[in-house]
């Protein structure tokens, strides 16, 4: 047999030369982990829009503190964490994750009591647009969280003028700023921790945290109320958060933020479908720049 056509072939030096990586490895983990937040969106605003009558009946501290409950507990069952073997970096680190989470979800669904789910979630995204804007820098990929940030207010916009109460805006705000906290320490969390271990020590955290705030409407709960809620923690905050945990492992956290830019339609979308409230000229313009913003950070991240 013809030697030169079996014998492998090695550069000059005689080194076999390594394996050719495989093509475009980074950017389809970054598809992946797209595909993850867009399905982790969706399901934040659709739950959260199918919410509305149980935020109604138990108050949104209430809600909330049910939601963390069950998801804390439904996935410590899962993962079944070693408590007592982790480090003091990582208790911090859960425990401020736990608190971000706590505090967003609070403050978010106080504000869909009060304002429009568009308007609330338009105002949530200042969190994730300041961490990608702050990720980028002043290169030429400002303009996207640019971008995004105009469709945000289009979409706050109902065509004569803004829209929602002082309340429920200041809510809003103070979710942005745990949003904003939550995708940085969540990116810790999970290279902190393995699997999702670091996301059941934080939703445990997160529920403590809650506990003083969803003991105040306790009495408005029902046994069948609570039983209900825990389809809802499906939806709104596990198979988010734990979908966001995998796609930040595959990402950076400026392609994250800006992605993210995406959930104001989303919820816009959601609200007029599930809630029935509407979608001007100036909304519909807004979703499609936020659409653009994310589909261009998307395919120019670093």
């Amino acid at each position: 047999m013809d030697q030169r056509t079996t014998a492998p072939a090695y550069g000059n030096d005689g080194a076999i030369p390594p394996a050719e990586a495989p093509l475009s490895t980074g950017t389809a983990a970054a598809l992946t982990g797209g595909l993850m937040c867009l399905l982790s969106m969706s399901s934040v605003q659709f739950g959260s829009a199918f919410s509305a009558p149980a935020i109604a009946a138990y108050g949104p501290f209430g809600t909330t503190w049910l939601r963390l409950i069950w998801a804390a507990a439904l996935l410590a069952i899962v993962v079944r964490p070693p408590i007592l073997r982790y480090s003091r970096a990582q208790w911090q680190t859960a425990g401020l994750l736990g608190a971000s989470m706590a505090g967003m979800t609070l403050c978010f669904f106080a504000a869909i009591e009060r304002i429009p789910l568009g308007l609330a979630v338009a105002i949530d995204f200042l969190g994730p647009l300041a961490v990608a804007t702050f990720a980028f820098g002043l290169g030429w990929r400002l303009v996207w969280p640019l971008i995004a940030g105009g469709g945000v207010l289009l979409l706050a916009h109902d065509g004569n003028g803004w829209i929602g109460d002082p309340t429920g805006i200041l809510f809003a705000f103070g979710a942005a700023t745990g949003w904003g906290l939550y995708i940085v320490l969540m990116k810790k969390a999970g290279n902190a921790f393995e699997g999702l271990q670091g996301l059941s020590m934080s939703l445990i955290v997160a529920a403590i945290v809650a506990t003083p705030f969803g003991l105040m409407e306790v009495s408005r709960m029902t046994v069948e109320g609570v039983a209900a809620v825990a389809g809802l923690a499906l939806l709104v905050p596990l198979i988010p958060y734990a979908l966001e945990m995998i796609a930040l492992r595959r990402m950076s956290t400026s392609s994250f933020g800006i992605l993210m830019s995406l959930e104001p339609a989303i919820g816009a979308i959601a609200g007029f479908l599930v809630l029935s409230q509407p979608m001007t000229a100036l909304q519909i313009a807004g979703t499609v720049l936020v659409v653009a913003a994310s589909a261009g950070a998307t395919a120019t991240g670093r």
